[in-house]
């Protein structure tokens, strides 16, 4: 099973930015979409953005549009999560997630990715 690897997370204010990493293992990482979902205490995961195994296709929360950004390098198997003008409720932990459908299609469920990361801790201090 492809392993994926997060980095970047961290503390920051509000206001300013982060950019994400998530590395893959395989080179089926070209194959399929990625997606970025997060996990704040006492709330269920949530999704933020996906790429389509392209990048022709992204797709954002509401509540991140025009602040964040998803994109992809095929040839580094890795994606990353721009995430500017961050919000104190911005704070949670960010999952990358790649998808187990052939054809993905913007879903938000977590059921439509097969394999996640660990996990990287973003904090936002007000």
């Amino acid at each position: 099973q492809v392993q994926l690897v997060e980095s970047g997370g961290g503390l920051v204010q509000a206001g300013g930015s982060l950019r994400l990493s998530c590395a893959a293992s395989e080179r089926t990482f070209s194959r399929y979409a990625m997606g970025w979902f997060r996990q704040a205490p006492g709330k269920e995961r949530e999704f933020v953005t996906a790429s389509s195994w392209s990048a022709g296709d992204t797709y954002y929360a509401d509540s991140v549009k025009g602040r964040f950004t998803i994109s992809r390098d095929n040839a580094k198997n890795t994606v990353y999560l721009q995430m500017n003008s961050l919000k104190p409720e911005d704070t949670a932990v960010y999952y990358c997630a790649m998808s187990n459908l052939r054809y993905y299609s913007g879903g938000h469920d977590p059921v439509d990715f097969g394999s996640w990361g660990q996990g990287t801790q973003v904090t936002v201090s007000s």
